[in-house]
């Protein structure tokens, strides 16, 4: 009976390594193709990493951010989120005085219409026209990011899942081992205790 037991655990186990290589493959494959596509649409924004004098405009916690992209191209999740982050916004902020395009967008629509059509309401259109693209841009690089975190994430499960794997495989192949070690033990023959 133990053999028994001890084999259906280990086949239990070889069928769950064999999910685990599955699951890993699957992860293996969307970290890849992921961050093909992250690399690839950020690549064709042609977009260079500030350097230099555009970093010097900036306060010391968003330049310290971008320096060590600077001047690469911007291709990575973690480059896009910085780009987005501590450049676009920190510039949408500095044109807005920390106003979000929604408070700018409100003001401009309260205003009657020949408030819109004087100077200073040709200005406020101009704001909320880029805050709108910067808010736009932002999504869209944030999104980059996002997906790449998340295949960064799928390759660590893929690590987890092979080294899964592996740990089950070698222990089914003990426990199949053991089985037929207490298959023998159980087959032979039981000596009686001769008393004395």
């Amino acid at each position: 009976m133990r053999a028994f037991l001890d084999k259906l655990v280990s086949w239990t186990g070889v069928a769950i390594a064999a999910v685990l290589l599955i699951a890993g493959g699957l992860l293996t494959w969307a970290n890849a193709f992921i961050g093909d596509q992250v690399h690839d649409q950020l690549t064709m924004q042609g977009i260079t990493m500030p350097e230099g004098d555009a970093l010097a405009d900036l306060s010391d916690e968003d330049a310290a951010a971008l320096e060590e992209y600077a001047g690469s191209a911007l291709d990575t999740g973690p480059e896009a989120k910085a780009y987005a982050d501590h450049y676009i916004l920190a510039h949408m902020n500095a044109a807005s005085d920390g106003r979000t395009y929604q408070e700018v967008s409100s003001e401009f629509l309260a205003l009657d219409d020949e408030a819109k059509a004087s100077e200073e309401g040709q200005a406020l259109a101009g704001l909320r026209q880029t805050l709108f693209m910067g808010n736009t841009l932002r999504g869209l690089l944030l999104y980059g990011s996002a997906f790449a975190t998340m295949g960064t994430i799928a390759g660590y499960g893929a690590i987890a899942a092979f080294l899964g794997a592996f740990v089950l495989l070698a222990l089914a192949q003990l426990g199949i081992r053991h089985s037929r070690r207490t298959a023998r033990a159980e087959a032979a023959p039981q000596l009686e205790p001769v008393a004395v």
